[in-house]
């Protein structure tokens, strides 16, 4: 077996032990999702509202046209909906995507490739504690698929602390004021090893948001990403973005706030405005930035083929980094 072979069956092995225990502990069933879906619905992610989506027509179809998903955030939460979930029980699926105006880089690709993961609640679950509880089950999964690799590669090192802290977007701005959203998030992660970033969104004291999200489907108080410290790259790394998602009170705020409230007339919105669709909890988890951290390895490029520009295989190849 060389080296590229040996790559892709760690990438295999680290896939399938992630999964299994992802279903297991948050109860979830893997359904097939969409590569794309219909343009005008509002359930495409539209990320920060600035990110063109591939788009196309349809033969058959006049005057519809299909966008390539950015990710699946708004679908599962329908999905849920249409499949009959009930509190307590949820879906996964293997979401491939497509981000044309993504800023490529170690931790970024033109295609994303994720778990998505969406579990109903109840109203009286739309609380930062269960969120939290989440959190950790989710960090559980991580934890023990790490120690799954070890025992099959013993060579890898990538110790994780055995809980994970929280922190909010404004202790962290009050924490380090003279850092950079980005410093912060590596400063934090570099002292305690895992951290779940809370409440990412809204502005904090200083005037200014920690980072954007898309005002329609995460709830920005109950909400965050779940970052490591890759001793490998000398940083943080993100491996999910999750929260609790809107509810209709939670989606007109910050639909005001952003200052697209036209989007209401879109059937996605329409259906949590009417209660129609189920109160939730989801979120993506990398699954190529899963396969870097545990894998030691320094590029998404390494464990992820995808297409780079031109001077970024340059790079790339002085630092000896062997793209797929």
């Amino acid at each position: 077996m060389n080296k590229y072979q040996a790559t892709q069956a760690a990438v295999q092995f680290v896939c399938r032990t992630f999964e299994s225990r992802l279903e297991s502990e948050l109860n979830l069933s893997k359904v097939v999702a969409p590569l794309f879906v219909e343009s005008g619905t509002g359930v495409n992610d539209q990320l920060n509202g600035v990110e063109r989506p591939v788009a196309f027509d349809l033969r058959g179809m006049p005057g519809a046209g299909a966008e390539i998903v950015h990710s699946l955030a708004k679908w599962k939460r329908a999905a849920l909906g249409k499949y009959g979930f009930e509190p307590g029980t949820g879906l996964y699926a293997d979401m491939r995507a497509v981000r044309r105006d993504e800023a490529v880089g170690p931790l970024h690709s033109y295609f994303v490739d994720q778990w998505d993961w969406e579990m109903a609640i109840t109203a009286e679950q739309r609380t930062e504690a269960f969120l939290q509880s989440v959190v950790e089950r989710l960090y559980a999964v991580i934890k023990s698929t790490g120690q799954v690799i070890r025992g099959e590669y013993p060579e890898l090192a990538h110790d994780l602390p055995e809980c994970i802290i929280f922190a909010t977007t404004q202790e962290l701005e009050e924490r380090y004021p003279d850092l950079t959203p980005t410093e912060r998030e590596h400063a934090i992660a570099k002292e305690h090893g895992a951290v779940f970033i809370m409440q990412i969104g809204g502005e904090l004291k200083s005037g200014t948001p920690h980072d954007l999200r898309s005002p329609d489907y995460d709830d920005w108080q109950l909400n965050g990403d779940i970052l490591v410290w890759s001793k490998v790259l000398g940083r943080s790394v993100e491996l999910s973005s999750m929260g609790i998602r809107v509810d209709k009170t939670a989606l007109m705020k910050q639909l005001e706030i952003k200052g697209c409230l036209e989007r209401t007339a879109h059937s996605f919105h329409r259906m949590i405005l009417e209660d129609t669709i189920p109160l939730s909890i989801g979120g993506g988890i990398g699954r190529s930035r899963i396969c870097l951290f545990f894998l030691n390895k320094s590029h998404i490029g390494e464990v992820q083929p995808s297409v780079w520009p031109s001077e970024h295989i340059a790079e790339c190849a002085s630092r000896k980094i062997e793209l797929l």
